[in-house]
């Protein structure tokens, strides 16, 4: 990645993200790394320590907060749950919405900003708002990202977030050993860089984003803040994918350093109720 050195202002952003994951869907829906032949034969790509975590979901109803293409989203609804999933990005929510037909699961996918969801809901509240890996970069102020969730949960539910632990974000990207950037400079950064996570080799015209570094701090302070009450905070030693060049692809899927060498944290999960 190149660091282009610029700040971006408030709002800028929006527009060259949303560019950025429009042109990226067809790379994404083509890839190995969503690998959706596997998925339409066995819909369910969640993590063990996930679905673990949140328990039976049947019956409950959960909203999937940046739900991109919607594989977690209806890996949700295979395991019960009534789901709703929501992003700014048209064309993702058309796939999903295909997917969802395909598979014959009962969904329902909007396209809003994730800070007008509570709006675009007008007033309904959820069992579970879900956020899945990859997604809190992508927002310039996490509190007010939590003020929304606080209203879109019911009373006795409850947010649960997996996430990239902010540690992973800083370090090279070769050992994941050093720290090559500022734990807490949260930006926004501009960054520049072809191809996608999915395809690093597809082409692409739409190659800026502006992305913003969420310390794990802000992240609890935003939930509490936001009137939460904070079940658990769980700290990962696995990735889904080759983060960085030493490490390990595991029987379960999942991505690790190798034994005997000194780990990072690389995801966390938090759960958190609403009284």
């Amino acid at each position: 990645m190149t660091q282009l050195g610029e700040r971006a202002g408030p709002g800028d952003g929006a527009v060259a993200n949303r560019a950025w994951w429009d042109e990226r869907v067809p790379i994404h829906l083509a890839s190995d790394y969503y690998d959706l032949d596997e998925f339409l034969a066995e819909p369910d790509v969640l993590r063990a320590f996930e679905t673990d975590e949140v328990g039976d979901v049947t019956g409950a109803r959960l909203l999937h907060l940046q739900c991109h293409i919607g594989l977690d989203t209806l890996s949700w609804a295979h395991r019960g749950a009534t789901v709703t999933g929501l992003d700014f990005s048209a064309p993702a929510v058309d796939a999903a919405e295909a997917l969802a037909a395909e598979l014959t699961l009962p969904a329902r996918f909007l396209t809003a900003d994730v800070y007008d969801a509570a709006d675009v809901l007008t007033g309904e509240t959820f069992d579970i708002v879900y956020t899945g890996i990859g997604a809190l970069n992508w927002l310039p102020d996490i509190a007010r990202w939590a003020g929304v969730v606080a209203r879109l949960l019911a009373p006795g539910g409850f947010l649960y977030l997996a996430e990239t632990h902010p540690v992973q974000d800083v370090l090279d990207d070769e050992s994941g050993s050093t720290f090559d950037l500022d734990y807490f400079d949260i930006g926004p950064i501009v960054w520049e860089e072809e191809g996608s996570y999915a395809d690093p080799d597809a082409e692409t015209d739409a190659n800026v984003t502006v992305e913003y570094h969420h310390t794990l701090g802000s992240v609890v302070s935003a939930v509490a803040g936001a009137g939460l009450r904070l079940e658990f905070l769980h700290e990962h030693d696995c990735v889904p994918s080759q983060r960085f060049d030493t490490l390990v692809h595991g029987d379960d899927g999942l991505y690790r350093f190798p034994p005997g060498t000194p780990r990072a944290p690389l995801l966390y999960s938090l759960r958190a109720s609403k009284s």
